[in-house]
């Protein structure tokens, strides 16, 4: 297959390493396609090589890396999730598979243009793996792989396909999921970052520095876990308020990680190995340190994921008032105006959001 992957960062290398090994015809979408190199590596923790492969080329040239492709992976942030569906929806034809990774955020509201035309659009619950580049344009670290995948597409009936495409590429067992409405409710990103980074920064205002910053996870606190655990028990009631679409499927993040208690928590994610020595998302300045208010985590994390579900939990007529102290925080500080907003792709109101997550 040709499989255009739009985005070079972290997780468009480790895709484009492992379509690439799969010996398929890999283009990769890229503002800086001069830093690639024709082989792609993927290594271990340890800096051994796991995987590489060829890819055709890299270009900045939308039409080039994306006019015949049979299979598409999205992997910019959500904050620039419409700008690539407006890029696929120009240069693609009308059988393509559209996949984006990680699958919350409403992205699937961004490619609604897409699918009219009659195209598959496809998400995947999370990253098959952390990633990390060594060398951009040549080596990412990918480790941490996980022991399932889990796939939710629009037209849900394309659901099996797209997990098996995802299946064979990873070689990772891929569930198909019902309603890729259970993808966007997933408490991940936009639940463990967000509360991670509201407990680290919660006094922050502009003007303030820190003379120190805590590991993002090998630092995590129990005051982060309570939160976490809140916010948690509200994505839970959200889908339980939801009757109309199959949302069994959503995790909690304390059984995701396996965790009854929020100090058994905290103790897992310091113990995950992938995760050890990654910092938390800041800028340093001459005085000190300062959040990183341009960094995914933050525009893609709080704007689009948790934005997306505290909607969702409006349109349900769902209490959450933890979730919406998280999003009322960070709108006292954010940098960027841009927001996720169902109106804007003309879900505005309750009808017309089970309308559309019944496709």
């Amino acid at each position: 297959m040709v499989i255009t992957i739009i985005g070079g960062g972290n997780i468009g290398t480790q895709f484009a390493v492992h379509c690439a090994a799969k010996g398929h015809n890999v283009r990769i979408l890229t503002s800086a396609p001069e830093v690639f190199e024709k082989r792609l590596i993927a290594v271990d923790e340890n800096g051994n090589v796991t995987l590489s492969g060829s890819i055709d080329f890299a270009s900045a040239n939308p039409e080039k890396t994306l006019s015949d492709a049979d299979a598409v992976f999205v992997t910019f942030p959500s904050n620039l999730m419409k700008k690539a569906a407006d890029q696929v929806y120009t240069y693609c034809g009308k059988n393509t598979l559209i996949g984006v990774v990680p699958g919350n955020g409403g992205s699937e509201c961004a490619f609604r243009k897409c699918i009219g035309k009659g195209n598959t659009f496809f998400c995947i619950e999370r990253v098959p793996a952390v990633a990390r580049l060594v060398k951009k344009g040549s080596i990412v670290r990918s480790v941490g792989y996980r022991s399932e995948l889990h796939a939710a597409a629009i037209p849900s009936s394309e659901a099996e396909r797209c997990a098996s495409f995802v299946e064979g590429i990873f070689d990772i067992p891929c569930k198909a999921v019902r309603s890729i409405l259970a993808l966007t409710m997933t408490p991940s990103n936009p639940v463990l970052h967000t509360t991670r980074l509201m407990t680290i920064f919660r006094d922050y205002h502009e003007g303030m520095v820190y003379d120190r910053l805590p590991l993002f996870y090998e630092e995590w606190d129990d005051e982060t876990s309570e939160l976490l655990f809140r916010c948690d028990e509200e994505v839970m009631k959200i889908c339980r308020s939801l009757p109309a679409f199959d949302l069994s499927g959503v995790r909690s993040l304390r059984e995701h990680y396996e965790s009854p208690t929020p100090h058994q928590l905290t103790e897992k994610i310091r113990s995950i190995k992938a995760f050890k020595g990654l910092g938390t998302p800041s800028v340093r300045t001459e005085k000190g340190f300062i959040p990183d208010l341009h960094s995914r985590y933050f525009t893609a994390d709080f704007s689009y994921g948790l934005s997306a579900i505290v909607q969702i939990a409006h349109f349900a007529g769902t209490d959450i008032p933890n979730l919406e102290s998280v999003l009322a925080w960070y709108d006292g500080i954010k940098k960027e105006t841009d927001m996720f907003r169902y109106e804007d792709y003309g879900i505005s109101d309750t009808a017309d959001f089970l309308a559309f997550y019944s496709l």
